[in-house]
């Protein structure tokens, strides 16, 4: 009695993921406030962290210090719709950025760790 009972659900998994494979079948989500995508557009997300030696208190060094930090990483994000285009990309643009910056002191250095997420949309070649 159990292996029919297990041969009809993989049975009924097999012609739902038939179903689902479907050209004609469209599942569409709606994301909220995300623009909506075109045919041959994807999303492309990329982290990085750095480190940044340097002071981490509140003297006008150290915050020239975070903002060099968070420069690298918008200079990286602005460059990177260049290398997206260079490899799969005929059209490109950066969608969100996130900087998190938190500081690091540890016996032999301080400085920031300096996180960035990047979404980009583009469109293939």
């Amino acid at each position: 009695m159990t292996s029919k009972l297990l041969l009809s659900m993989i049975l009924a998994l097999l012609a739902g993921g038939a179903a689902a494979q479907s050209p004609t079948q469209r599942v569409v989500i709606d994301r909220g406030a995300a623009p909506a995508r075109q045919d041959g557009m994807v999303r492309i997300q990329m982290s990085v962290q750095l480190f940044l030696p340097g002071p981490t208190d509140d003297g006008e060094e150290a915050q020239q210090h975070r903002e060099r930090a968070r420069r690298a990483l918008y200079n990286l994000a602005s460059k990177e719709c260049d290398v997206l285009r260079e490899a799969i990309a005929s059209d490109c643009r950066l969608e969100a950025i996130n900087i998190n910056l938190n500081r690091q002191s540890s016996g032999q250095a301080q400085g920031y760790a300096a996180t960035g997420t990047m979404t980009f949309q583009i469109t293939l070649k």
